[in-house]
């Protein structure tokens, strides 16, 4: 009987935080800004608030019926700056952070879904100023990230990013590596980056 108890105790405390988690990252935490707010842009192609990471608003859609994504999500950002600053249109208009990296396409590859040149982390491809990178997904954010680099150089990458969290920056650096002629950005959740060339 303790045993069958106990189980049922850590099956509800489970079950709670679990539900727990899900509420707060769907609320505003941070008062200090307002979701919808305009935070930081690159090239003009603004990034707004979100409040918690798993806010959702209404659908974004062009003028011409383009599917840029969920307000104010990571997706919607770079799609949107993607249409805006390179007049690109993705075939494919719609999936998580992660699904734009395919797994089944070799490095330097094009990438049909994305119409844009798939790059593994690591590869012999430098990244670039406007490439579009993906992470995978985590144990509180199953469906990844995606965000674009603002920033090159030597030893390092700057990304800007929408909807990192209610208190984390739009902007974040990560060490950069090459060895044996190959480039890695030091991330363990970085799948790889994509380029229009």
């Amino acid at each position: 009987m303790k045993i069958k108890k106990i189980t049922l105790l850590v099956i509800s405390v489970l079950v709670l935080t679990y539900a727990g988690i899900k509420v707060v990252k769907k609320i505003n935490l941070n008062s200090d800004y307002k979701i919808g707010q305009p935070l930081d842009s690159l090239n003009g192609v603004i990034v707004y608030y979100n409040g918690g990471v798993d806010n959702v608003a209404e659908r974004n859609v062009t003028k011409d019926n383009y599917n840029l994504g969920l307000k104010y999500q990571c997706v919607e950002f770079v799609k949107r700056y993607y249409y805006e600053h390179y007049n690109h249109k993705m075939p494919d208009a719609y999936g998580h952070a992660k699904d734009f990296f395919d797994p089944k396409i070799k490095d330097g590859e094009l990438n049909p879904k994305r119409d844009l040149i798939q790059y593994t982390n690591s590869s012999k491809a430098k990244p670039k100023i406007g490439d579009l990178v993906i992470f995978s997904g985590s144990l509180l954010n199953r469906f990844g990230h995606v965000a674009i680099i603002s920033k090159v150089s030597e030893n390092e990458i700057e990304i800007i990013q929408q909807n990192p969290g209610p208190f984390s920056s739009s902007r974040e650096t990560f060490v950069l590596k090459k060895k044996e002629g190959k480039y890695k950005i030091e991330n363990n959740r970085l799948l790889g980056w994509l380029r229009k060339e």
